[in-house]
């Protein structure tokens, strides 16, 4: 089985498109930022680290410091699929990050996007 493209997409690639979605609906880079440490663990130089180095998602999530045991929480559909029902882990990773930009995309509160 060949793996999905996204995998090996680089996560400075889709960045970009996380933070013009957000600014859209009035959020901020900063906010992304935030949603992307609380997910992964990783600082924010680490994270600025991984956008110069072109991880692909792969890597960036396999590689995270201290995955959110708290993500879990995180229900929902993102591209017609149910983020909980995903079984492969690397795609429901990514998937919970969709999820968690479309949420600060639709003004919903820092507090119960980071599931505070």
């Amino acid at each position: 089985m060949t793996k999905h493209r996204i995998f090996t997409t680089s996560v400075a690639s889709v960045y970009p498109h996380y933070v013009t979605k957000a600014e859209r609906k009035g959020r901020t880079k900063a906010e992304v930022d935030e949603i992307i440490r609380w997910l992964t663990g990783y600082s924010q130089e680490e994270f600025e680290g991984q956008l110069e180095q072109t991880t692909d998602f792969e890597t960036f999530f396999a590689n995270a410091p201290q995955l959110n045991p708290s993500r879990e929480l995180i229900k929902g559909v993102v591209c017609g699929v149910r983020v909980e029902d995903i079984e492969e882990p690397t795609m429901r990773e990514i998937r919970y990050l969709d999820k968690l930009i479309d949420e600060l995309a639709k003004g919903k509160a820092m507090e119960k996007i980071l599931r505070k």
